[in-house]
């Protein structure tokens, strides 16, 4: 009897220990493109199980050799990935709890944000910042400079000060970190974006079509802040109405339901 109790707490150790191995990976990658990866290999294997429940021999046969070939595929394609995570293990950061909740860390990444738009927008400094939601954007920010720093007003605003190498192009954010600067995004070749709107509103509706990223847009001509999601133009933002957007869209934990923000999709800018 007492070996059949201690046989069923080695299991669910075992079970839980596999568990969280499991969830540290999946958050591990996420927002990154193994992600994509990840759900590439539930789709095969769905498909490898259901012909075989019902005998579809060719289509077995093809799931099966991609599934005999894909882990060799899949260390050649993500190898900057599983470097990266062997890494981070041999850190120990992977199993690491931070001593900051992630409702703290979001609301000072936001505050940084924020201070550093504002003070931009009052001295007419043009800025394009795009943020990392779930939809992995490195690709894009390998066109600029590493810049892989912790997040920071000073260190935000410092980027975008005029006549400096880094001002010209967009700053991506990842979590708490600025991964690049002077950054190219695809141009939106929207016919609906108006006439008025510059290369930075542009590159900021474009890499907003294509991904799900958050991007701010500070103009020089006239300082007023915009900012993109999923292909929606929000113009004119007040630093509150700022707040309440990166809130409402970053996490939602922190869903304000008092936003104000101001929306015009491509179609109504005119």
């Amino acid at each position: 009897m007492l070996d059949g109790g201690f046989d069923f707490i080695r299991i669910g150790i075992d079970i839980a220990l596999v568990w969280y191995v499991l969830y540290k990976l999946i958050m591990l990658i996420r927002g990154t493109k193994a992600i994509q990866l990840l759900k590439g290999i539930v789709v095969v294997l769905v498909v490898w199980l259901l012909s075989s429940a019902f005998d579809l021999q060719t289509i077995q046969y093809l799931t099966s050799e991609a599934i005999d070939w894909g882990f060799i595929v899949i260390i050649i394609l993500f190898q900057p990935e599983l470097r990266r995570a062997l890494e981070q293990i041999g850190r120990g950061n992977i199993f690491s709890r931070g001593s900051r909740s992630e409702e703290e860390i979001l609301e000072q990444n936001i505050e940084s944000i924020v201070q550093s738009c504002n003070y931009m927008a009052k001295r007419r400094i043009g800025a394009l910042i795009s943020i990392e939601r779930e939809t992995g954007i490195g690709d894009y920010a390998e066109t600029g400079i590493p810049i892989d720093g912790k997040l920071t007003h000073q260190l935000l605003t410092n980027i975008f000060t005029p006549n400096t190498p880094l001002h010209d192009g967009a700053v991506i954010i990842k979590g708490e970190e600025i991964m690049a600067a002077a950054c190219y995004l695809p141009l939106s070749e929207s016919p609906f974006i108006s006439k008025e709107l510059g290369t930075r509103h542009r590159a900021a509706m474009g890499i907003s079509e294509v991904t799900d990223a958050l991007t701010i847009v500070v103009s020089e001509e006239t300082g007023n802040i915009s900012c993109t999601k999923n292909g929606e133009l929000h113009r004119e933002l007040e630093q509150e109405e700022l707040r309440d957007f990166l809130r409402n869209n970053l996490s939602l934990s922190l869903k304000s339901p008092n936003s104000k923000t101001r929306n015009w999709r491509g179609k109504k800018n005119g």
